[in-house]
């Protein structure tokens, strides 16, 4: 072989053996299937890895600590009854308690026997502070005697506390001492699923605790945090993410994502296929920082740090990240990726940040931003359509998601509060339904622009808040219970 001639050149001499002939034959099959697996390899997707969440919350499990209260004896005359079947109601919602843990992925400590007495209440409240739980669940299922103030105690101990009363268990006099104290919130109803609504906010609240954020901006690294909420602001220079961009090439899998992001689109206009693959760089290259900085969200200064640079601005980038389920937002504010998180975590779909513009003839706010997520609809739901167009600037490719008419949505708005002024975080809640989706051009601004007629009779010249979250479904209410249990200050528009 050294000599360069073919394996088959002793045929030309008409010395072939046997041997000569099996070996030969064995080498050509060897090289055609080296061949066809070459091929098939080329041929073969490059499967696009998504970002995830690498922070300390995405490996947080909450510790939830339930237990069901009520006397020892027959109910009889008193309510709830001798008309009520207790057990079988434990074991209905001991079940479903369970079940929706176990859908949560949280840990339940449940007590095997109802609490029968306040001394009972009493050492269990101290077993929970000491365990430092994430929070309790109340199971009341009696209105006498020591019940409603085991309730009541479990609020003051200052673990977020959810209270559960089937019908039958409460007058309204048991539930108007706690109906707008902060730290809970109380559920009256068989309809099991407010409780578990308030289970999942538990979880949400313990994780929202513990993640960690990368803030890209400025030029050295601290860390922060976010107060009442508890997120953590670790602030990583932006050159960093300058430096990494410039240094990766336009890979295999940077193309193949590209490709599949351009066949997912309705149609692209005036971004190049050259941008698309910039932008998807933009995603890759905050995933590697993200992961290697063990961060669950990501924010930056996006404007500030690359507006004047050759580099993709992160639209593309932030779009992906928030339909993976990674709070991502723009313009390196806090409040706004509070925003994202806090929806994200409660309601597992993402959220539109937007800059609020007044519609006077249509007594509306559109919603305008170069950036938007395509998963409304939930992370494991289908994408609404979208189109690939330039950022209102003429540069970059940017998703031009087109939100569903009729769709009712609900804004929400993180006011970051201040420990130093004793100002609690505040969140502005409305709700409302799309009209239509703004064409841009001809009209100006960003090129996402979704007219939203919201509820209510609040002037739209003045609709307070900016880069306020969008996002699907009528959650108003939630939002308020969420604000109640971990003390932040729930404001209607």
């Amino acid at each position: 072989m050294s000599s360069g001639r073919c394996p088959l050149h002793c045929v030309a001499r008409n010395r072939l053996t046997r041997r000569d002939f099996l070996r030969s034959s064995t080498m050509l099959l060897a090289s055609s299937s080296l061949l066809s697996g070459c091929t098939l390899l080329w041929q073969q997707k490059v499967v696009a890895k998504s970002v995830r969440p690498c922070g300390p919350a995405s490996k947080f499990v909450p510790t939830l600590k339930a237990t069901f209260v009520r006397r020892k004896e027959d109910y009889g005359m008193r309510w709830p009854g001798a008309v009520w079947d207790g057990e079988t109601a434990r074991h209905k919602y001991t079940a479903q308690l369970k079940q929706t843990a176990d859908t949560l992925g949280t840990k339940l400590d449940l007590r095997s026997e109802p609490i029968y007495s306040a001394a009972e209440a009493d050492a269990w409240l101290q077993e929970a502070k000491a365990a430092q739980v994430d929070g309790l669940i109340v199971m009341v299922h009696d209105r006498q005697e020591h019940a409603w103030p085991t309730a009541q105690k479990a609020v003051e101990t200052g673990i977020p506390t959810v209270i559960f009363s089937p019908l039958g268990t409460s007058f309204t006099t048991n539930t108007i001492v706690l109906a707008e104290r902060k730290g809970c919130v109380i559920y009256s109803t068989d309809d099991f699923s407010q409780a578990a609504y308030g289970m999942k906010m538990l979880k949400a609240g313990a994780k929202i605790r513990r993640v960690r954020c990368l803030v890209l901006s400025g030029k050295r690294r601290f860390d922060s945090s976010m107060a009442d909420l508890g997120i953590t602001l670790h602030h990583v220079p932006a050159q960093v993410f300058l430096d990494e961009y410039r240094s990766t090439p336009d890979t295999d899998q940077i193309l193949a994502m590209a490709e599949q992001y351009i066949k997912r689109a309705r149609r692209r206009r005036r971004a190049t296929r050259q941008d698309v693959i910039n932008g998807i760089k933009s995603y890759v290259v905050a995933g590697n920082i993200l992961e290697r900085e063990q961060c669950d969200a990501i924010t930056m200064d996006c404007l500030g740090a690359l507006g004047s640079t050759e580099v993709s601005l992160p639209c593309i980038a932030w779009s992906r990240m928030n339909d993976d389920g990674i709070p991502a937002a723009c313009e390196a504010d806090y409040g706004a990726v509070a925003s994202h998180i806090i929806v994200q975590y409660l309601f597992d779909r993402p959220g539109f940040q937007q800059d609020p513009v007044a519609d006077t003839a249509h007594d509306a706010i559109i919603g305008a931003h170069c950036s938007c997520p395509t998963r409304l609809n939930g992370f494991s739901q289908p994408p609404e359509p979208f189109d690939i167009v330039h950022h209102h600037g003429n540069r970059d490719a940017v998703p031009r998601t087109l939100w569903r008419k009729d769709q009712r949505v609900t804004s929400v708005d993180v006011l970051p509060g201040d420990e130093k002024q004793s100002r609690k975080t505040r969140l502005l809640i409305s709700v409302g339904t799309v009209m239509d989706n703004i064409d841009v051009p001809p009209s100006g601004g960003c090129v996402v622009s979704v007219r939203v007629k919201f509820d209510g009779d609040q002037p739209v010249l003045s609709f307070p808040g900016f880069h306020q979250i969008f996002f699907y479904g009528d959650y108003k209410q939630q939002l308020v219970e969420f604000c109640q249990l971990f003390n932040l200050e729930a404001q209607g528009v």
